[in-house]
């Protein structure tokens, strides 16, 4: 028996609404900007993983992922804590890959466990990518010594999971892909089924579910780089303690969890929505004014990250621009000649930050916020 699927309150109903007419914004809005969304599509991958290593205890900057994703060595991030995040990497990459597999696409124990395998093979003591043979813990945010929930025993552990990839294949196909999503995530990280590992898997699950579905690229949304921040991580802990129990108990509420879910999703549907309309703003408003300046409209793809505040590799702009490493050097020069660009680091270290030129734009296309509306008026969270 899985943590069963509850039914959705009325405010519910219109939260799911109300993201899915956001995603539906999206997707109508990113059509026709493929040259500026493939570096939007690649930040968001590299938050998603960001968030979700980091409540692992992996910390790493975005900008040190996004150059892993370009095969690039990050300034900053440990050696240990690059391979978790590499590996983590390559099984969001295959994540992605499988939304259009088509019909022939099917969930199995053989796909979970590549994909554990793909995430925690340096830990070979812990046997990646097989189910455990022994008991699990999860200890306590706040006391490391405090038993916060136990696994089932691993003699159920493959029946269980058995049950799951029914239910992944044919369960409850007629709910939101939000609340599916949320409990796959759920159900996955009670059973625990591996010795490590288990949280990034259920993370990473989720975004299956939603890659699965086709509606917007899976990276528009994966929440995993909303639960990453403090107060999230602490207050997701928090749910799963509070709905899942300290043992596996199936018979529980699970309604909790899916409103803090919709929650999540709603808040981080909001920000995707937000990141776009600024970045498309600033393409436009970067564009025009570098090719008024004598500058290549391609070295926006440069410009566009330093508007956004990352640091600017060399060898990645490169990459976006389709350039020869001659060619990117001497747009880069002249960026920084301009002003457009300021150099930071020396050698290989060296990268580029936003200069003088920018301010004009920053002032033109940040306008200041409104705080992210609510999604369960009245409520306190």
């Amino acid at each position: 028996m899985l943590y069963g699927t509850p039914k959705l309150s009325d405010a519910d109903i219109r939260v799911v609404e109300e993201i899915e007419q956001m995603r539906h914004d999206l997707r109508m809005h990113l059509r026709p900007q493929e040259q500026w969304t493939k570096q939007l599509r690649r930040s968001l991958t590299a938050r998603a993983i960001v968030g979700s290593n980091t409540i692992e205890g992996y910390a790493a900057s975005v900008e040190d992922v996004e150059a892993l994703m370009a095969g690039e060595a990050p300034l900053e991030t440990s050696d240990t804590t690059r391979r978790e995040l590499e590996n983590y990497r390559r099984a969001m990459a295959y994540i992605q890959a499988l939304s259009d597999a088509g019909t022939e696409f099917s969930y199995d124990l053989g796909l979970l466990n590549g994909l554990h395998f793909m995430m925690q093979e340096p830990h070979r003591r812990k046997r990646p990518g097989r189910l455990r043979q022994g008991p699990v813990y999860v200890t306590s945010p706040d006391d490391p010594v405090v038993m916060a929930y136990t696994g089932p025993d691993h003699t159920l552990v493959p029946g269980l999971m058995s049950e799951l990839i029914q239910w992944l294949n044919e369960g409850d196909l007629d709910v939101p892909v939000h609340v599916r999503a949320s409990m796959a995530h759920l159900n996955l990280v009670k059973i625990h089924p591996w010795a490590d590992g288990n949280g990034r898997m259920s993370r990473a699950l989720s975004t299956l579910v939603f890659a699965r579905e086709a509606m917007l690229p899976p990276e528009f949304c994966s929440i995993e780089e909303w639960l990453g921040r403090g107060q999230n991580t602490y207050a997701y802990y928090q749910i799963l303690g509070r709905v899942g129990g300290p043992e596996w108990s199936p018979r529980r509420a699970t309604h909790g969890w899916i409103t803090f879910c919709l929650r999540a999703h709603h808040l981080q549907a909001q920000q995707a929505r937000r990141r776009v309309d600024l970045l498309s703003r600033a393409w436009s408003a970067l564009a025009e004014a570098a090719v008024r300046d004598g500058l290549d409209e391609r070295t926006v793809f440069a410009l566009l990250p330093a508007f956004w505040e990352s640091r600017v590799r060399r060898t990645v702009y490169q990459q976006d621009a389709e350039l020869s490493p001659q060619q990117a050097v001497r747009d880069i020069r002249e960026m920084c000649r301009l002003s457009w660009l300021t150099p930071q680091g020396q050698a290989r270290g060296r990268y580029y930050v936003a200069g003088s030129a920018m301010r004009p734009i920053f002032e033109s296309v940040r306008q200041s916020a409104k705080p992210y509306a609510e999604p369960y008026r009245g409520r306190s969270f």
